[in-house]
């Protein structure tokens, strides 16, 4: 029987830490990122533009040229492509990787994954229900609320204000 290994063990570990900076992918980017862009760089695995991490947010520009706002007012940013692109591939590699593992458990451990996978469904079977009745009655609800708004417009029309026709003026 093979061992779960100790990175995917790792995945599942909590941990206490919280960043709030800038997220690319749901991480921070500049204590999770950076770092590890840098560090990918230092050991020559990755060869990351030097500018890019450096300044590794960046203002977003329109097709003009002109810098790009937000319908807030504030001026939109991006991060680096190159960033961006390493987290692409990182998120790519990081999807295959735990696919390949559920196979790989799946195939290896037939048995246990199937009994997991029936005491789930066993399981979420009332949710599933619960779930159905509870929008089965707010989808009611409006419905009804509808019916009733419509009622009360049909016998309580609004007052449609007339306007003067407009007059036809020919061209001189």
């Amino acid at each position: 029987m093979k061992q779960t290994p100790n990175y995917i063990k790792n995945l599942l570990l909590p941990n206490a830490k919280s960043p709030t900076g800038r997220r690319v992918w749901s991480i921070d980017l500049e204590t999770v990122w950076l770092p590890f862009l840098t560090a990918t760089n230092t050991m020559g695995d990755t060869a990351l533009p030097a500018d890019a991490l450096g300044s590794p947010i960046r203002l977003a520009y329109d097709k003009d040229g002109g810098v790009k706002f937000s319908k807030a007012g504030r001026p939109v940013t991006r991060v680096a492509k190159p960033i961006a692109d390493s987290v692409t591939l990182i998120r790519q590699n990081f999807v295959a990787h735990l696919q390949q593992f559920a196979e790989q458990v799946a195939t290896d451990r037939r048995e246990d994954y199937t009994k997991q996978v029936e005491m789930a469904l066993t399981a979420g079977k009332p949710i599933i229900a619960h779930d159905k009745v509870e929008l089965d009655r707010a989808i009611q609800l409006q419905l009804e609320e509808a019916v009733r708004k419509a009622q009360e417009e049909a016998e309580h029309p609004p007052e449609q204000v007339h306007e003067p026709a407009k007059e036809l003026v020919t061209a001189q």
